[in-house]
């Protein structure tokens, strides 16, 4: 018994001999993982650069999306003061780009003193068409036998020609500012009913049949969830009747009118002075520009989860 405990105690010490080299390498490698733990550990250095950077990354899509029209803009206009240069083509007929420039520079005091009435008349008549367009979109919406009896007859009505209209308000109505604002009005009307009406119309199912759930009646169901939902299509609506408003304030001035840029255009016709009536064009389209960037803020001021989810459709 004796030998059969010594046998036992001598393998067993050299067991314990065979496994101290790997209990050794062990903590060989303990300092290893020290250092590792504590480069692991370290802080990285704060770079200073970090608001430049985020600052860039700010600017970067202001920059993307008004650069490409910038340069096509370039571009178009630097096509057009080559072929004005090059080509025989009388100023009285194609002035240049430069000649154009210098005409706005020139006629700075006339273009901005004539373009104040001019935007009144295209902000009063774009309101006037905005509340009347609206309430005209919800009861096409709301009563079925008025849309059906009445906007094929808006549809067809945009066939008549603008010019044919306004002497006849002119004669009915006089010079004054009224005529004006119809003639703005009967411009802008018929987009912003059109989108306004295809909102309305383009209302949630679900959210409908849940109201109906709940209980709720037909104008609950509309100030709850059909209005909220045409307001982008309101907006857009809007948009468009804003640059169509300055085309229909030019129109307006032509037939009778003694200030405005429409007026300003008609004298510089009939003087020969082409570069003076392409500037009020490009002072014109200033502020139809102008006026659809402010639209567009607004909108996303009063609904920026449209513009979140359009942001996020063009991440996608």
């Amino acid at each position: 018994m004796a030998r059969r405990s010594l046998a036992h105690e001598s393998l067993a010490n050299e067991s314990v001999a065979n496994e101290s080299p790997a209990h050794e390498s062990v903590a060989h490698e303990s300092p290893a993982n020290e250092s590792v733990a504590h480069e692991t550990a370290r802080p990285e250095p704060v770079s200073n650069h970090e608001p430049d950077r985020r600052s860039a990354s700010r600017l970067s899509p202001a920059l993307i999306r008004w650069l490409p029209p910038l340069l096509a803009l370039l571009f178009l206009l630097g096509i057009w003061q080559l072929y004005a240069t090059v080509s025989n083509v009388s100023s009285l007929v194609l002035p240049s780009p430069s000649a154009v420039l210098s005409a706005l520079v020139s006629d700075r005091g006339a273009l901005w003193h004539n373009l104040k009435p001019t935007a009144a008349e295209t902000l009063l008549g774009l309101a006037l068409a905005t509340g009347v367009g609206l309430l005209s979109a919800v009861l096409l919406h709301l009563f079925v036998p008025i849309r059906r009896a009445f906007y094929p007859l808006l549809v067809a009505s945009q066939a008549i020609p603008v010019l044919i209209l306004v002497p006849v308000l002119v004669m009915w109505l006089g010079f004054g500012l009224l005529p004006k604002l119809l003639v703005i009005a009967l411009v802008c009307f018929f987009p912003i009913v059109v989108t306004t009406l295809s909102g309305l119309d383009a209302a949630e199912p679900d959210m409908v049949k849940l109201m109906r759930t709940f209980g709720a009646g037909r104008w609950q169901t509309f100030w709850r969830v059909e209005l909220p939902g045409a307001l982008p299509g309101l907006f857009t609506g809007v948009r468009l009747a804003a640059v169509f408003s300055v085309v229909g304030a030019v129109f307006a001035e032509w037939s009778g009118a003694n200030q405005g840029l429409g007026y300003l255009m008609n004298v510089t016709i009939a003087n020969l002075e082409t570069a003076e009536s392409f500037a009020t064009v490009f002072v014109l389209a200033a502020f139809a520009i102008l006026l659809f960037a402010l639209l567009t803020l607004a909108e996303r001021r009063a609904l920026p989860w449209v513009h979140r989810v359009k942001m996020r459709s063009d991440i996608r």
